[in-house]
């Protein structure tokens, strides 16, 4: 089981806040130390493969923002205060963040989105807006004022000249002072505006929701790349009409049929949204060497099987089981569903546990995921 999250009942957080309404659960993560330093997350920001953003509230215009990567000198240029350094996807470069995820085990991994850690001076800020996903943000170093406001969507006023989305007029409804530990929960389109008081850093863990247009969209490229071309829209049935321009009822029916057979079809759906949810934003190193199962029983003994920071597995369990990894679906035997589920679990597979393996299929499959750079050898 993962760790646990302090002052907080997972079961009382789903039924009252989750997707419902903001929270703070105070010292969350009591003694919190941060897994990363302000100077780890800088060197972060300089690696090529690395997404990073400076926000500078007072540069050459307001509210300047730059991408990165950047070089060290850069840092030198910058103002005393009111300036923000920004870097996505830290859990994929960084184990001991990554670990961070295990106090947050109530929830579906598949839903996670990346975790962004914030570095600010006194008064750094990216300005008053909401975001499309929930997001625990975790206060990591220094204290953030926390402005919390109403609900708002995309026909909100913003900032004008700017490529933030910074809401224009911003109302807030509580505030807060985080300390180290300290985390504050933010169902999606609710108004927040955080400010540094003094040097602090910030860990922003998203929790994906893909919107309506995503599923619509995904889903039906997804069907229509199997499909034929000699299923059409067919009217056995068609009726003398009175008018030729008339689209009438039978024939809307017929469309709607056709969506239906489709969207009805729970094995098509979950096939996938698994494989949706669980593309990742970074693919993995390829692993060399690693030829056979004979040898990693030779080479790796008493090593753990771990998934790595940043692979996204997943399963489904109804009239059929599909295992999901990176974005691919695994139709997988029976012998293998244990060990995915273990995997999603619990990201380790013991030294105990997989040297034991005797099931080919299950050999293969976890040699095809060691080679792909989703599992390595701790």
């Amino acid at each position: 089981m993962g760790k646990k999250l302090e002052n907080f009942v997972a079961a009382e957080f789903l039924r009252e806040y989750w997707q419902k309404k903001p929270t703070v659960i105070r010292q969350g993560i009591s003694n919190f130390v941060s897994p990363i330093s302000a100077d780890e997350l800088a060197g972060l920001s300089l690696e090529e493969e690395v997404e990073s953003r400076l926000i500078i509230e007072h540069g050459d215009a307001p509210w300047t923002l730059r991408h990165g990567p950047f070089d060290e000198e850069v840092f030198s240029t910058l103002p005393e205060s009111h300036w923000t350094m920004l870097v996505q996807s830290v859990e994929h470069w960084v184990p001991e963040v990554n670990a961070l995820l295990e106090y947050f085990q109530f929830l579906p991994r598949w839903r996670l989105e990346d975790i962004m850690i914030s570095y600010a001076v006194d008064g750094g800020n990216v300005g008053p807006h909401y975001d499309n996903f929930d997001v625990f943000l975790i206060q990591a170093e220094g204290k953030r004022r926390w402005q919390v406001g109403p609900v708002y969507d995309e026909s909100a006023p913003v900032v004008a000249d700017t490529p933030l989305h910074i809401l224009s007029e911003f109302s807030a409804e509580a505030e807060y002072v985080m300390e180290p530990g300290d985390i504050l929960y933010l169902p999606p389109g609710f108004g927040h505006h955080g400010v540094a008081e003094g040097g602090c850093m910030t860990i922003s863990i998203g929790f994906r929701a893909p919107s309506h247009r995503e599923i619509l969209m995904g889903f039906t490229d997804y069907v229509s790349d199997q499909l034929g071309e000699s299923l059409r829209y067919s009217d056995p049935d068609q009726r003398v009409l009175s008018n030729t321009g008339l689209i009438d009822e039978h024939s809307i029916q017929r469309v709607q049929d056709v969506l239906k057979q489709y969207i009805n079809d729970k094995a098509l759906v979950a096939q996938w949204f698994g494989a949706f949810m669980t593309e990742p934003k970074h693919q993995q190193e390829q692993a060399d060497g690693i030829t056979d199962w004979s040898f990693i029983l030779e080479e790796f003994e008493g090593a753990d099987l771990m998934v790595s920071e940043g692979s996204r597995l997943a399963f489904y369990k109804g009239n059929c089981y599909y295992a999901f990894v990176d974005g691919e679906k695994y139709d997988l035997p029976l012998d293998t569903l244990e060990w995915v589920e273990v995997l999603c679990k619990k990201g380790t597979l013991l030294a105990a546990e997989w040297s034991r393996i005797e099931d080919q299929k299950t050999q293969q499959w976890l040699l095809g995921l060691i080679q792909k750079g989703v599992l390595y050898f701790d």
